[in-house]
């Protein structure tokens, strides 16, 4: 059974940063696509950042460029989602998920998803 485990959402002020991390359990994390999306109140979910599974690629959301950094360790099955000059329209809960195949930033081609961490940021 194949489960998603994400952490380290908090509240934080603006312009603050935060590392959040993806446990991967019941898959083997090197053969797929990690991404991470998030959703806002009222807001339908959006893509973020992903990695491919080879570490040799990324691909960011224009207005995360520069502030968001993804990362993965494959031996530990964990991914990572660096996030720096926070502003308050980053506040959603952040999603990890894992694809097969090639880096997209397409939901729906995402079969494995987390429950989701809390990204508050205060102005």
């Amino acid at each position: 059974q194949v489960e998603l485990v994400e952490s380290g959402g908090a509240l934080v002020p603006a312009w603050g940063s935060l590392r959040l991390s993806c446990a991967a359990n019941g898959l083997t994390l090197s053969s797929y696509t990690l991404g991470w999306f998030r959703q806002a109140p009222g807001k339908e979910r959006e893509f973020v950042a992903a990695i491919s599974w080879r570490v040799s690629r990324t691909s960011y959301e224009e207005s995360v460029k520069g502030r968001f950094t993804i990362s993965r360790d494959n031996t530990k099955s964990m991914g990572y989602l660096d996030l720096s000059s926070l502003k308050p329209a980053d506040t959603a809960v952040y999603y990890c998920a894992t694809a097969p195949g090639v880096i997209t930033s397409d939901p729906s081609r995402y079969p494995y998803w987390g429950q989701g961490t809390q990204v508050t940021v205060s102005s």
